[in-house]
This record gives structure tokens, sequence and C-alpha cells, in this order.
């Protein structure tokens, strides 16, 4: 495994004429020309993998997995693998709950002159637009059968309380795409999923945990994970204990898998007869996959039975509840791999074909790589991230600043409201070890394929459209001041017309699969949280279900749809934020309601 994953990168490294450790910028060129790299030693718990792409494909999209049995994974990553949501998707000092955003709560910073970032300031909400998870709650257990966790209201103030009712907490940031996430060396805006996984926590080498239980001449033992190009699976398995994201505070990984163990895949949805994972498991008469495929099965087709088979209980709980940390980071690595977004109009031009992209467009790719734009000074490679596999190893080992990991700088907002890069993991180890680089401030640079579809930009969601974006970069970021702005921003050189060529360059790289939601991006039906029931301003109904001070939801319902893909191209986020496309022209619209 080594040695092909040595070989790998010497292909990439060839592929861009460049070797390791530094020198220019790797040019643009199709993602067709680099492979994903391969996780280290899979060989060792799985058996098939054909199998473990379909358990992932399950586990991502099961909205049994929240503690209040309407939460997945899929439930912020739905939409060209991002949020696609405008009602109570605030945070930060400035958030108001319950907000319906629109177009003119964009920019978050509003500058009297767009070109100039130090003129007058209109208005500054110290805000993000991130993603909605759960209520606060406290975890007491689970009961077999039960997709909702047991709990109790917390015993402490939470800032998603207002005026006295529970309503879901929203994450400090925006949600970024899992599509084409394989490719990032480290996972998360702030690179806390590491390139390597140690079985339970994201953040790699800091958890020295013996995270596996494997049986070895009949006797159960505990063993160390670690598995390096393993990013996914770090980052996999963050959100789900995450007392924000997905759990109540307190829930640990056997106590998860007892729970997923117990329950139907995907019982509350529905799975397309055509799906091209799950169509053949698919229940044709009501919800989920057929009563054969139970979780259980799904593991012991993919697992190998060490690590599933033992009849003993091993400190109160089954083999396969102990390594549910396994199964699920493995299982939805392996599907998230399968995102892959290679075909774009550019694409097919950077291999070739000439006319596959319009005067236009081909005046945005230039200015793009070539002109005042310092576009690929942080989007560059295949990849069209500077954070990508095939850029980073270049570099070796010489990894002296963020940069050369594509983590940077650019005046987002003022460093001090968000360290990113710069921060320390659970185990207080820092993100960026390195004696000579400050990463406090840095993020991760994005990969840009479907970025049409991606809306809001950039960590703090505080753009609206790629047109905002360029006009960001005209004027050199928003917050100059404290070494806020990294090599490359501050010279930026682009008028209207320029522009204009850019943001027709970046639609162009949006993959048509992606557009349609055809395979591998089609997926089961979703039921997404989409805001609260307000009676009165500031008054909400409450949800009979709970305690009777949890804010009532709305729903907002994603359709299944199988490897065909959909009749209807995905809603772009102005046009939700300006009603175009509810008329049934555009899919993921946010109109149709549902219930869990």
């Amino acid at each position: 495994m080594k040695r092909l994953l040595l070989v790998g990168m010497l292909l990439a490294a060839a592929a861009f004429g460049q070797r390791g450790g530094g020198g220019p910028n790797p040019p643009l060129a199709s993602l067709k020309t680099v492979r994903p790299p391969l996780p280290s030693g899979l060989d060792r718990y799985v058996l098939d993998q054909t199998a473990l792409v379909a358990l992932g494909k399950a586990f991502f999209w099961d909205m049994q997995a929240g503690s209040d049995g309407r939460t997945a994974c899929a439930t912020c990553h739905f939409h060209a693998g991002a949020d696609h949501r405008v009602q109570h998707q605030l945070s930060g000092p400035d958030a108001v709950m319950n907000q319906v955003l629109t177009i003119q709560d964009f920019p978050f910073h509003k500058l009297a002159n767009t070109g100039n970032n130090r003129s007058a300031v209109v208005s500054d909400k110290r805000q993000v637009a991130g993603s909605m998870g759960v209520v606060a709650r406290e975890f007491v257990e689970v009961e077999h059968g039960n997709d909702t966790d047991i709990s109790r209201v917390v015993a402490f103030p939470s800032p998603f309380m207002p005026n006295g009712f529970h309503v879901r907490q929203v994450t400090a940031r925006n949600s970024p795409s899992v599509i084409n996430a394989v490719y990032n060396v480290r996972n998360f805006w702030d690179g806390r999923a590491s390139n390597v996984f140690t079985g339970a926590t994201p953040f790699g080498d800091s958890d020295g945990g013996l995270h596996a239980l494997v049986a070895r001449n009949g006797v159960l033992e505990r063993e160390a994970v670690r598995m390096e190009n393993a990013s996914l699976a770090s980052q996999a398995v963050g959100p789900v204990l995450n007392s924000m994201e997905m759990s109540w505070a307190g829930r640990n990984w056997p106590q998860f898998g007892r729970k997923l163990l117990s329950l139907p895949p995907l019982a509350r949805q529905k799975v397309s007869p055509t799906d091209s994972v799950l169509g053949a498991k698919a229940n044709p008469d009501g919800n989920g996959l057929l009563p054969e495929w139970s979780y259980g099965a799904l593991i012991r087709t993919a697992f190998r039975p060490e690590y599933y088979s033992s009849p003993e209980v091993f400190e109160g709980y089954t083999q396969a509840e102990n390594n549910f940390a396994l199964f699920w980071g493995l299982a939805i690595q392996a599907y998230e791999a399968t995102l892959i977004a290679d075909d774009s109009r550019v694409d097919r031009f950077l291999e070739g074909n000439t006319g596959a992209l319009t005067a236009l467009e081909q005046q945005g790719l230039n200015e793009f790589r070539n002109g005042g734009s310092q576009c690929s000074n942080c989007h560059n490679g295949a990849e069209l991230t500077a954070a990508g596999w095939s850029v980073v190893q270049r570099r070796g080992r010489n990894i002296g600043v963020p940069g050369d990991l594509g983590f940077f700088r650019i005046g987002v907002r003022p460093i001090a409201d968000d360290i990113g890069f710069g921060g320390k993991d659970d185990f207080g180890f820092s993100l960026f070890p390195s004696a000579t680089g400050n990463a406090a401030g840095t993020f991760k640079a994005p990969g840009l394929r479907n970025v049409e579809f991606t809306g809001p930009y950039f960590h703090d969601g505080g753009q609206a459209t790629l047109e905002q974006v360029l006009e960001f970069y005209g004027r050199n970021g928003d917050f100059p001041d404290d070494g806020n702005l990294g090599p490359g921003i501050g010279n930026i050189r682009l008028n209207q017309g320029e522009r204009n060529a850019v943001v027709a360059f970046l639609k162009a790289l949006s993959d048509d699969r992606v557009r349609f939601q055809k395979a591998p991006f089609d997926h089961p039906s979703l039921c997404v949280p989409a805001g609260h029931v307000e009676l009165s301003p500031g008054q909400f109904e409450t949800d009979g279900s709970q305690d009777g001070s949890t804010a009532l939801d709305k729903w907002a319902l994603v359709p299944e749809v199988g490897k065909e893909g959909a009749g209807a191209p995905l809603q772009t986020f102005e046009e939700l934020l300006r009603g175009i496309g509810n008329d049934g022209t555009r899919a993921n619209t946010m109109t149709e309601a549902c219930r869990p």
C-alpha cells in the first residue's frame, strides 16, 4: 500500500512537471488527471469496498443518526454537498434568531465605497451564516428501537434561548461542500480533521487512544488505529457526537452504535429504486431498505468479522457497538470518496476541447490564472485549491507556513473573531504546529468546482453571490489591519468587465451531474428543519413532543433522486434569496413542506 501511494504521488508530481518542495504554483488542469489519495491500511478492516460505500451512503443520509432522530450528516450537506437554507441559519453576537435571510442582508460588512476597504462602514454584522444543528439538551440514554435519544433540558444557559424558548443551535462557520473533499489533505475550515485517522476523533496523532476492539484467538483486545490519507474519516467522526451539530451533550460512540443497530436504515426516508448505490436494496413498498438490509447486515457485508463477530460483551457493549466509530468513519469516507465532480466544461476545455467554453468564459479563465486577479495563488492545481492533495504533496516535507497546506489569511473578518487554523484541538495541541508560521486567522482555501451552487461564501457565509466575492477581492478584503492579509492579497486588479468574465468562468466549473443530481450525486429523500414557527415576533409555537419550551420546527422536503437525476437543475443561493425557480424550474427550493 505504501509503495502504491508513493507511485501515485510521483505520477501526480510528474503531471505538473514539478518536484515537491516549492517552485511556482501548479497550473490548472482537468481533475481527471489526479487520482484521489488511497487511505492506508484499509484491508485490515474492510472486506468489501462496494458494500462499504453502500453502508456509508446510508449512514450519511439517515436522519435517525441525530439525537433528535431528525438530523443527518446530509442535513447540512444536501445541496451540491453544502447547505441551502435561509431561515434560522445565523450565529454570533449580532445574530437574530429565526431570521429569514434576504438578498439585502448581504454582504454582512457593508461599505460606503465597495471598492475601498477603508471607506466608511455602513453596517457590520458580527454574525455567521452557519447551519442549524440540534436543540441543546443533555443525553440520558438510548432506548432500543427509538430513534430519539432520551434526554433532559440543559441545566446551563444557552445563547439559543430567545425569550426562554429552546431553538436549534447554529454552527459558528458556514458548511463547506463535501463534493471533492476527498482531495483535501485536511478537512473543516480550520483543518482540524487530520490526514491521519485514529479511529474515533478528528485529531489524528493527538489522540493516542486504542479505538478498535479486535477478536484474536477468541479474546477481545483493544488496538490502535492509524490510517494515513484518511481526512474524510477524521471529518466524519466529528459532527455525530458534537452537542451543537447532531448530538445531545454526553452521548458516546457505543451508545450511538447501540441506537443505530436497533433501527432499520433510513426508516423515515424514501430511497429511489434506481439509486446508484442503494437502489437494489431499496424497499419498493415503503421507506428505507428491504428488511434483510439492517445496519448489522450492512456492517457484516462490508467489514472483516474479527471486528464485529464476537458474542462477548466488553465494558457493557457488544463488539460492534464498541467499534461503531471505526465503522462510521471508514464507511462515510468510502461514500464521500465517490463524490468526485471532474466533468465540468472547464475540465473538458483543459482536456483539449476548445469549444467547451465561450469566449467570455475563456477570458475569465485567463484572468483567473494569468491576469490581475491573484486567484491562482490560493486556488491552483487540478483541485483548484492549494489545500489539495496533489498540490501539497509537491512540497514534500517543506511545510513552513500555513499557505504550504493551503490555509490563508484574506481579511474576511478580524483575526480575533475566529483564529481558524491557529487554534488548538481537543487534546490541547496546535492545529498547525510550526515554529515559523503563524496560523492565526488562516482558513482553508476551498476548491471551486460547483461553486455556483454552494453559496453563501467564505467561512462566515458573509457574501451571497459570486459577484460580491469578486467585489470583496477587488477591495483587497474587508479587514486589512493587524496582519490580516496574506501574500498575494492586496494587489488585485480587476475592472468590472474582467470580474464578469471571472464569474462566467467560475460558473463553467459546475459539473452537470451535480447540477441535476445524477449519479453519484443522487440520494434518498430528506426532511430538513427550515426555521421555527412563530405566533408573533419572538413568540414561538412549542413542540408538544418535547418539554413545552422547545420551539416547533418548520420542515422542507429534499425529494429522493435516482441515478438519472432530477428534471430541474439545482437552485443557486441567489435564486433562493430572490425566489427564482420556486415554480418548479429549480430543484431543492425549500418550498415543499414535509413531516419528518
